[in-house]
């Protein structure tokens, strides 16, 4: 094979020609350049020139393809930023629910330590005292119920004292009263007996209900005889009793019997010999009043009638 034959050589005029035509381009593409603002650079460049360089920045970190850890983060910031707001307009109900619960769960454990040591031994008790006996023997109704102590004040059972109670026909009534932390205290009202009724088994005292509350052979002292058609169960004991409870404390010592036939007839009896014409048990105490007082303008009247108070018939 041939070789090619060799380019030819430019004469030396024309590369020096060439070499120089390059030159005076890149002075002119150097001038130009000095003279567009848009090519300037560092201190020379214009301060629009710098702004549109960041906008170019901008842009470009824009037009960079976003990545799954930057929405993540952008996403935990969002959620941030949303709690933090939720907590600065919640703030005030927040606070309101804090002391709400604060103030409940505070009662709930003064209430919870009450009940629990309201029935727990602490509060057991350990004396019972019985108030309001006079006829009675306090120290035998104590006795009666002994029963209940050990047992926690709360726990006291209100049945078993009324079993234990219904031994003394005496009792009207009771009530119950606990003194933390061991006192039990037991108050009663007695029954007020209003005379005796006379059998064969002896002599029943009774009071105005006619409940029986003791029997003996011989008739108390003090204890008017009462002679009532019917029995305790009549309307005529009844009025008799009301009758009896209306005397003047003076005076009612001095009773020795009650007779009633009817609701209308009662009269008694003094141990003066004086008889007294009540009538009905109506108006009892305005009776009671002129009763005694007639008593000391008449002090010899062997019967008073006080069947009308306002029509008083002296015998």
């Amino acid at each position: 094979m041939r070789r090619p034959p060799a380019l030819p050589t430019p004469p030396a005029g024309a590369a020096d020609g060439a070499t120089a035509s390059r030159r005076r381009g890149a002075g002119r593409a150097s001038r130009a350049q000095r003279d567009d603002p848009t090519t300037r650079t560092g201190a020379d460049q214009p301060v629009g020139s710098q702004a549109d360089g960041a906008d170019e920045t901008v842009q470009e970190a824009s037009d960079r393809p976003t990545s799954t850890r930057d929405v993540w983060r952008a996403a935990r910031a969002r959620r941030k930023a949303l709690r933090a707001e939720i907590r600065r307009f919640t703030q005030r109900s927040r606070r309101r629910r804090i002391i709400w619960l604060s103030t409940v769960g505070a009662i709930a454990v003064v209430v919870g330590g009450t009940v629990i040591a309201a029935y727990s031994p602490l509060f057991a008790v350990e004396k019972v005292t019985v108030v309001g006996a006079s006829t009675l023997d306090p120290a035998a109704v104590e006795t009666a119920l002994a029963g209940q102590v050990g047992t926690p004040l709360a726990l006291v059972d209100s049945s078993e004292v009324k079993a234990a109670l219904l031994a003394f026909p005496l009792i009207e009534t009771y009530a119950l009263e606990a003194k933390p932390p061991h006192d039990l205290t037991v108050r009663i009202v007695e029954r007020t007996p209003v005379g005796v009724i006379r059998s064969d088994a002896g002599y029943t005292l009774v009071d105005a209900a006619g409940v029986a509350l003791s029997t003996t052979s011989d008739q108390p002292e003090g204890q008017p005889l009462l002679d009532i058609e019917g029995g305790t169960d009549s309307a005529a004991f009844e009025s008799a009793g009301l009758v009896i409870r209306s005397v003047p404390a003076d005076l009612r010592a001095s009773l020795t019997g009650v007779r009633a036939t009817t609701a209308d007839d009662v009269t008694l009896t003094l141990n003066t010999g004086l008889t007294v014409v009540w009538g009905s048990s109506e108006n009892s105490p305005m009776k009671s009043e002129v009763l005694s007082k007639t008593l000391i303008g008449n002090p010899g009247a062997s019967s008073i009638d006080v069947t009308s108070p306002h029509a008083v018939v002296v015998g």
